[in-house]
């Protein structure tokens, strides 16, 4: 009784331990910190709180980490110096053939970026994820962790079919035990979200019972990346608030004063 009470407190402890991940980690602090990211990146950093974020995830030197989607590199110039030694960091974008001349301009500007500077970016492994048809971005089994920022609002315009094949994607490319953290603008529950998430915000509830579906389970939510200013009703959506400022000089102010969105922080984990 006693050993099976102890292995049960001892899954549990285990449990627990998992979703809070690591309490501080001096190597992340020291990528952040470096002096090769771009200064308009670090400022938005008390915005977009890295290194709080990526601990929540618990993510370690030693990982195997996808990225889906890094658009400009924001978390690229954190996370391949990090992952550099030990590590392994593999950015899923946009192909060089992609139909859509702005997702190969993109890519075109992301690999310009790891060209610049191979003592930060020398090792990434630079693979394909383009919704909803190239889904092939890693090996099944391979990733200790995928993690995507605020990006979830752009697939759901191919469909909850196709959203629901991206996520089987994730579920697939990781390893048993392996985490999917999300970070992604918030909707309240009780405004409507439209079927493409035009407004750039997407329920909550939407997103973990989309995880959930495919197998993941919901280890743990965070409100680092909260912010209660933001009533998400923007004309132009998200896209009104700082950084993009997408109505201009119209309502800039108020659009200061709320600062970046609200946004969810949640980690599944792969069973």
């Amino acid at each position: 009784m006693r050993q099976a009470l102890a292995a049960i407190l001892a899954l549990g402890m285990a449990s627990i331990a998992h979703a809070a991940g690591p309490s501080s980690d001096d190597a992340l602090k020291a990528a952040i910190a470096s002096d090769h990211r771009t200064p308009a990146y670090v400022q938005r950093d008390a915005a977009r709180h890295p290194y709080e974020t990526l601990l929540f995830f618990g993510i370690r030197p030693a990982m195997t980490v996808v990225e889906l989607s890094p658009g400009g590199g924001w978390y690229t110039e954190i996370l391949a110096p990090y992952l550099r030694d030990r590590g392994h960091y593999v950015a899923a974008a946009y192909g060089e053939d992609s139909p859509k001349e702005y997702r190969r301009g993109y890519t075109a500007n992301f690999k310009k970026k790891l060209a610049a500077d191979p003592a930060s970016y020398g090792k990434v492994h630079l693979t394909v994820f383009e919704p909803p048809n190239n889904l092939s971005y890693a090996q099944p089994g391979s990733a200790d962790m995928v993690l995507t920022f605020r990006n979830l609002h752009n697939w759901l315009s191919y469909g909850d079919d196709n959203m629901k094949r991206v996520f089987q994607s994730v579920y697939d490319a990781l390893k048993p035990g392996g985490v999917f953290g999300v970070v992604e603008h918030r909707l309240p529950e009780s405004m409507p979200q439209d079927a493409t998430a035009s407004s750039g915000y997407m329920h909550e509830s939407y997103v973990i019972k989309m995880a959930e579906s495919v197998g993941f389970k919901l280890a743990a939510k965070s409100e680092i990346n909260a912010n209660p200013k933001d009533t998400a009703d923007h004309p132009n959506g998200v896209w009104a608030l700082p950084p993009t400022y997408r109505n201009k000089d119209k309502g800039r102010a108020r659009y200061e004063a709320i600062g970046e969105s609200d946004r969810m922080t949640l980690k599944f984990v792969k069973p």
